[in-house]
């Protein structure tokens, strides 16, 4: 076990030297930060994810091992204008999309606004595209996708992302450098 030396000085008293506990000191740093979900992954195994009401919960990792291939798309925000008029239809317009077993959109948002989204871009499912909601950002974070979007969103948001999954594990993962722009997460540039 190691310690370490923590000096400090009291209001009118001299000088203290105290050892501190190593589980203190591992509290305060880490050395490396957690990584983004990769290739050969498999996706968290959570039962947090909602589908049209808070009682239909959704675990993908459960889901991802009874089927042959999945598409997951990351979104910061349901009816923004890049989610909406740029992402998503990128996808409901590609025809790869269609060889996909499991389309599914995942926002950090309550499982209200992802089904009268679902409904605005994908009437009567008519494109078989899932919407689904992560309201705590259990899954987000679990994925290492979530960032700090309170300055325009409130709150924690998912970072924009495409992950083709196959047999149960991660196949591709492709992560907007800046969290919210369209450059290598849209259909075109993940499908060909």
């Amino acid at each position: 076990m190691s310690f370490r030396t923590v000096t400090m000085r009291l209001r009118s008293q001299p000088m203290m030297t105290r050892l501190a506990t190593p589980s203190a000191a591992a509290r305060s740093f880490h050395s490396t930060r957690p990584a983004f979900i990769k290739v050969g992954d498999p996706l968290p195994d959570l039962d947090v994810l909602m589908e049209d009401t808070p009682g239909h919960k959704v675990n993908l990792a459960e889901e991802a091992k009874k089927s042959n291939n999945m598409i997951l798309l990351g979104v910061p925000a349901a009816f923004s204008g890049s989610c909406s008029q740029k992402h998503i239809p990128s996808y409901i317009n590609h025809p790869k999309t269609k060889e996909f077993d499991t389309v599914a959109v995942v926002s950090v948002n309550d499982v209200f606004v992802m089904k009268a989204w679902a409904e605005a871009l994908n009437p009567g499912n008519q494109y078989n595209i899932r919407f689904l909601a992560d309201p705590t950002g259990r899954f987000t974070k679990a994925l290492d996708l979530a960032f700090d979007g309170s300055a325009i969103f409130g709150g924690d948001r998912s970072k924009r992302y495409a992950i083709i999954v196959e047999d149960g594990k991660v196949k591709s993962v492709a992560v907007e450098p800046d969290n919210t722009g369209t450059n290598v997460s849209m259909a075109d540039k993940v499908l060909g």
